[in-house]
Parts: C-alpha cells; structure tokens; sequence
C-alpha cells in the first residue's frame, strides 16, 4: 500500500461519523449538551481562584455545598439525556428548576452562563420528540389507488344490517329485544 492510499481510513471515519450521527439522532443530543456544560460553571466558579502575580483572588462562599450540587446534578441530567431518552421530560423540567435554583444559590448561576445553558438544555428537552423510522414514514406516505375505499368509511365488523340480532355490538339505539 502505498502512502497515498487512504480509502480504508476514510471509511472507517465515514462509518464512525453515520453510527455518531444516527446516535445522536435518536436522543435529545443538543439538550443534553447544553445541560452538561451548564453545569460546570455553576460547580466550579464558587471553587475557583484567580492568581494575578502574588495576589489570589478566590470566591468561596457559603454556597459553595449547594452550588456543587447543583453543578453534579446538571451533568448528571445531561448524561441521563443522552443514555435513557425517555425521562427527558422529567430531566427537562428538573433542569430548569436547578437552573432557576441556581441564580440566588451559585454566585447568580455561574456568572448567568450556566444558567442560559442550563435553561435552553432543559427546554430543549421538553421539545424534543422522536423521529418516526425511515421505512415507516415512507409506509404512512403510500398513495391509496383511486378505486380503493376509505379505510374510515368501513366498520371492523363488518356492513350494518338492521336485521341481524346475533352480536351485542349493535344495541339498536340503546334498545335490546328479548325476542
């Protein structure tokens, strides 16, 4: 092989790049993003010291217990949105309530960063729904022939016949005869 061959590679990223795409395509991706970033800030900014030459600025707080757990659970929401996309009404909501927690508890929710991001992951979270399968949304589009009935004209039991008294389905009007 020689060094300007590079197909094999090529392959293996475009492969690689399809099965990230189809991944990220069945889950809240973009939610789960924006709720883990939002997150780190509100967990490190009450932890952070500024060196400038011999001077250390710090901003401990008294809330720095309340803003780590705020920061763990964001990420830890992010995370549950990318692996069980089905709690992602439930991990949108708790998002939004910790990002609006966090503005009075975590140095006005990580310096408003980890608020915005952590508020639009969580909205993003309540919007998404799942896609339909690629197969099954081309089934639903299939043109009906111009001589077929319509499915919703026809009764599952069959045509409607005043006559017939051997099913309990039809109670003529709420009437039954004895006889």
């Amino acid at each position: 092989m020689s060094a300007e061959s590079t197909g094999q590679n090529e392959q293996f990223l475009r492969v690689i790049r399809q099965r990230f795409r189809d991944w990220r395509g069945q889950r809240p991706f973009w939610a789960g993003l924006f709720t883990l970033l939002g997150g780190i800030p509100i967990a490190y900014f009450p932890y952070a010291s500024l060196k400038l030459g011999h001077m250390t600025l710090s901003m401990a707080t008294t809330a720095g217990a309340g803003s780590l757990i705020i920061g763990v659970l964001l990420v830890t929401l992010g995370l549950t949105m990318w692996y069980q996309p089905l709690v992602r009404v439930f991990a949108g909501v708790a998002a939004i309530l910790l990002a609006l927690v966090s503005i009075p508890v975590a140095n006005l929710g990580g310096f408003i960063i980890g608020f915005l991001l952590s508020l639009i992951g969580g909205a993003l979270s309540l919007s998404w729904a799942p896609g339909k399968p690629k197969a099954e949304a081309d089934r639903a589009e299939e043109p009906v022939p111009a001589g077929a009935p319509d499915k919703a004209d026809q009764e599952p039991w069959g045509p409607y016949d005043p006559n017939t008294h051997e099913t309990t389905i039809d109670a003529h009007g709420g009437r039954n005869s004895a006889g």
